[in-house]
């Protein structure tokens, strides 16, 4: 792989990760998944890190896997193909077990693999002429990178069931109408949208943010009485962090705060 093709920049505690194939549509090769997991784990492990933005550059976000010439089929294709799959460290598990927020800036249109991704992040920026193409069905595979999962629970099953049946291409206004995106901007504007955002999360404690973004992700799959016994647990270590102190002391001295995330 290319080094230019997985661009990474790190600036006013927001790590942006850029996929730079414009002349591929942004498609995504065997090599550039290994590099998007280790971009995102160096990311979240970074204290000067409060925020990841994944885009792309030129006219589309991600257009898919890219499956010519590609390793990504190895193990489809051979003739023994492995009994089971090691998926711990690939980008959709990797993407949904970080602790550090995500914002997905949709600066142009979004297919199979790359829509996934995009609805993997915590906040999605979409461009006004962008789409959402959920073409699994018409290639005949799922939506292998977590789809299944998330578009349920994000919209319903009646309306994930018709778009993943389907296959459908959604435009903004629909991703908008359905709550698939926060905002719908002008494709010039995402990048300063989605940074805008970015800088407001930074700028909040970032080790609160962070067990929120956990008790969030873990009370999708708990009990009300199991997740408020969780949330209070949290809430110990926190009373007890340097942030917690200059929260109070900033609220009471009618000042901004200064969160050092410690």
């Amino acid at each position: 792989m290319s080094d230019n093709q997985m661009l990474y920049v790190v600036e006013n505690n927001v790590a942006t990760i850029t996929f730079n194939r414009p002349e591929q549509q942004n498609t995504i090769s065997g090599s550039m998944l290994n590099r998007l997991s280790e971009l995102l784990l160096e990311a979240d492990a970074d204290t000067e890190v409060r925020a990841i933005i994944i885009t792309g550059s030129g006219k589309f976000f991600c257009a898919g896997l890219d499956l010519r010439g590609s390793d990504i089929t190895d193990n489809i294709t051979s003739d023994r193909p492995k009994a089971t799959l090691d998926l711990r460290n690939t980008p959709p598990t990797v993407l949904h077990n970080l602790d550090t927020p995500t914002i997905a800036a949709v600066n142009g249109s979004a297919a199979g693999y790359g829509m996934d991704l995009a609805l993997g992040c915590d906040i999605r920026i979409m461009a006004d002429n962008a789409k959402l193409a959920a073409a699994f069905t018409a290639r005949g595979v799922v939506p292998e990178s977590g789809g299944t999962w998330i578009l349920p629970r994000l919209i319903g099953w009646s309306r994930a069931s018709e778009i993943i049946f389907t296959g459908k291409t959604l435009n903004a206004a629909e991703c908008k109408e359905m709550g698939l995106v926060s905002h719908v901007t002008n494709n010039n504007e995402v990048g300063e949208r989605a940074n805008t955002i970015a800088k407001e999360i930074a700028s909040r404690a970032p080790l609160a943010v962070q067990a929120s973004k956990r008790m969030m992700r873990m009370g999708m799959n708990e009990t009300f009485n199991d997740h408020v016994h969780h949330v209070f647990l949290q809430l110990l270590p926190l009373f007890q962090s340097q942030d917690f102190a200059e929260g109070m002391a900033s609220f009471m001295e009618k000042r901004e705060a200064e969160f050092k995330g410690r």
